[in-house]
């Protein structure tokens, strides 16, 4: 399924991203009051990074993900669970039945979206009263190995933007009049790497590879470069989970 952003090439360099925070899944969860057996669609679910934790506190997961390539990485990393399933769809279209889930989640993926329409799509496919949420991992820009990074990225591309994924999700869900109140819930995390599977993430980081373009391999040289001569061992790379909820309002179908 062709969508604008392909992340075929990117695939397996995902594999090496962090998983969310547990505190700030477990708030989430809590705050959908789910129970184990609860259906919940997890939009845009890549390599089951978010899908997996799901499934593991016992949910009911229909994971939805354009990408084949992504999808197939999904379905292998989740062939011995019995309660997530993977689909073809996008945001915009899941594919999915109306009426069908407790809640709707996009794990890293809400910005690459035409986000009004996604919001629409999910309040199609949940039940009256169904929850939504959207969460990112945040690299710490003020630890001093991210900002010798950052340094780098700026370097070759001044004008460097990071898009709508460090964005307060607030307005845009208030703006489209679907949900209720929004609650957010954050979660430190330490993802500690070696330094081939840093550089390894690094080369999926779509946003950077778009706006780079031939200067991407360029940049990750650089990045590896400055690994290779500032760290020892297992690089500490600290992360923060930030999630936006909030309940549909509509009651009845």
């Amino acid at each position: 399924m062709k969508t604008n952003w392909d992340y075929t090439e990117l695939a397996e360099a995902y594999l090496k991203r962090p998983d969310y925070s547990e505190n700030a899944i477990n708030e989430m969860l809590h705050f959908f009051d789910v129970s184990p057996g609860s259906r919940i669609c997890d939009v845009g679910a890549g390599v089951a990074h978010l899908s997996l934790m799901l499934a593991n506190r016992e949910m009911e997961v229909a994971a939805v993900e354009p990408n084949a390539a992504m999808r197939a990485i999904g379905i292998r990393r989740t062939s011995g669970l019995k309660n997530i399933s993977y689909s073809e769809g996008t945001a915009e279209n899941t594919g999915q039945l109306a009426d069908t889930f407790d809640c709707v989640t996009f794990g890293s993926s809400f910005n690459v979206t035409n986000r009004p329409k996604a919001m629409q799509e999910t309040v199609r496919i949940l039940k009256p009263r169904g929850y939504f949420a959207v969460m990112w991992n945040h690299r710490d820009l003020n630890d001093p190995i991210q900002k010798e990074i950052e340094a780098i990225i700026t370097q070759f591309i001044p004008e460097y933007g990071y898009g709508s994924r460090r964005d307060d999700q607030t307005k845009i869900i208030e703006d489209s009049s679907l949900f209720g109140e929004i609650h957010q819930f954050t979660g430190e995390i330490l993802h500690r790497m070696t330094l081939k599977d840093c550089v390894e993430a690094w080369r999926s980081h779509a946003t950077l590879e778009r706006q780079a373009n031939n200067k991407f391999k360029d940049i990750i040289l650089e990045i590896e470069k400055m690994l290779t001569s500032d760290t020892e061992g297992l690089i500490p790379i600290p992360y923060q989970t930030k999630v936006w909820a909030a309940q549909s309002l509509i009651s009845e179908k």
